[in-house]
């Protein structure tokens, strides 16, 4: 991930495929320890509110109990599959984008402005919308569906288990590929955006850490401490196109749950039946989730696992 920029010549030994699998790497580690998190997240941003105030989950706690209550422990985990086996390509392209990006955008002195940081992490971001989109569309169905079929309970009725497979196969039947690509343009929003914050938030926080001249790189706790910080702080910012994207790429709605056209339609109704704080649903979830992911992605970088396990020389640089 970044690191303060280095003259190109120590920059020199930059190798993409360590980072590309310390990517794969963090991604998977860090999506197995915090996707209970993201599920509670998903319900509640998912969640509308009654005409009467009535809300299915009270909080993030309530969410919790109710799901464990009803799914058991591995309810919690739904969807979780999907996102394991495709989270290892979209890290490792966000991560190691953003490291070539950097490394290309440097000045000859070795040295990288705030402006071009953020164009490097903004282009990573896009980069890996590819692999993001269909992940998270997969991911949302999975993870609603509880909350959805909870519903239909409470009516009386039921709601069949679905797979992953049964979603790919049937949006691939009635839209082709581009079904997989349902809210492309809210996931880009809020990935790119995300990206030009974190990256250059954890750059800067990460150089307060060196505290010797003649170290390059801040001591292991505090480079994942600025992996936390930078990537809560990142995804509080643009949790209003997180809400707006979850709200997109849901497909199967409890009943009187809107449906919507577009971006501007989503945020528009939220906004008039909801008022601007629902933009902010699942929020501090969201920050918990994204903290320990990025601090462990910082981890896994700073270690050189990748370098170790392939015999690439360690460097770490940014």
């Amino acid at each position: 991930m970044s690191q303060p920029a280095q003259p190109k010549s120590l920059a020199a030994n930059f190798n993409l495929i360590p980072k590309i699998v310390n990517g794969g790497i963090a991604g998977i580690v860090g999506v197995s320890v915090v996707f209970p998190l993201d599920l509670v997240k998903t319900r509640l941003q998912n969640q509308t509110i009654g005409p009467n105030g009535e809300k299915q989950y009270k909080n993030m706690l309530d969410c919790f109990k109710q799901t464990y209550r009803a799914e058991g422990y591995f309810g919690m985990y739904r969807g979780s599959a999907v996102n394991i086996l495709l989270i290892t390509p979209e890290k490792a392209i966000k991560l190691a984008a953003n490291d070539m990006f950097r490394y290309s955008l440097s000045l000859a002195d070795g040295s990288l402005p705030v402006y071009r940081q953020m164009i490097a992490g903004g282009a990573a971001g896009a980069c890996q919308i590819i692999i993001t989109t269909p992940m998270e569309l997969l991911k949302i169905q999975m993870q609603d569906a509880g909350r959805v079929a909870a519903q239909a309970k409470a009516e009386g009725k039921t709601m069949p288990r679905i797979t992953a497979m049964q979603i790919t196969r049937k949006l691939l039947a009635e839209r082709g590929v581009i079904g997989l690509y349902k809210g492309i343009t809210a996931t880009a929003a809020r990935d790119i955006s995300f990206s030009v914050v974190y990256f250059p938030l954890f750059a800067t926080l990460s150089k307060l850490g060196i505290r010797n001249e003649k170290d390059i790189t801040p001591p292991f706790w505090w480079s994942f401490l600025s992996g936390c910080a930078a990537g809560s702080t990142a995804a509080l910012v643009v949790n209003p196109m997180d809400v707006i994207k979850t709200r997109m790429q849901t497909l199967t709605k409890g009943k009187g749950e809107r449906q919507y056209s577009s971006v501007f339609d989503c945020a528009k109704t939220t906004l008039m039946h909801e008022g601007p704080t629902a933009f902010f649903k699942g929020g501090m979830c969201r920050m918990i989730v994204i903290a320990p992911l990025f601090g462990i992605a910082q981890t896994v970088y700073y270690l050189g696992i990748a370098e170790r396990l392939l015999g690439y020389p360690l460097v770490r640089a940014v």
